[in-house]
């Protein structure tokens, strides 16, 4: 299975991450997407299998220094353009194993997807 972690590597959260991928023995790739960019395709995915509201990180940096108009009513497709033209405002890591999408960090929850791959 293929194990590809997305997010931006100077990141505490992402650092956790990596941790516990490699604590766990988890093979996997990154892709920094404030680095190599963010694929519109890839978001696309992301968005239909999980909605544009949980991979946008409203308590970030990035979309609090927003001008308020391009806060204020935020749809699918203005969040998309959004996190395209900054990459940093997507919700960090995102975890993508097989088919599974994880978005944020918590151990748990990467220990339960990971015992299901393993079981």
């Amino acid at each position: 299975m293929r194990v590809v972690i997305h997010g931006i590597r100077n990141c505490g959260t992402m650092k956790k991450a990596f941790d516990w991928l490699d604590a766990a023995g988890v093979a996997h790739e990154f892709h920094d997407y404030k680095v190599a960019g963010l694929d519109r395709t890839l978001l696309a995915g992301w968005v239909a299998k999980i909605g544009w509201e949980a991979l946008i990180n409203r308590s970030g940096m990035t979309f609090r220094k927003l001008d308020e108009a391009s806060k204020r009513g935020l749809t699918e497709a203005k969040a998309m353009a959004l996190m395209l033209a900054h990459p940093g405002m997507v919700r960090r890591p995102v975890l993508a194993a097989g088919d599974e999408l994880l978005v944020g960090f918590d151990p748990a929850r990467y220990a339960a997807a990971f015992a299901k791959r393993r079981g």
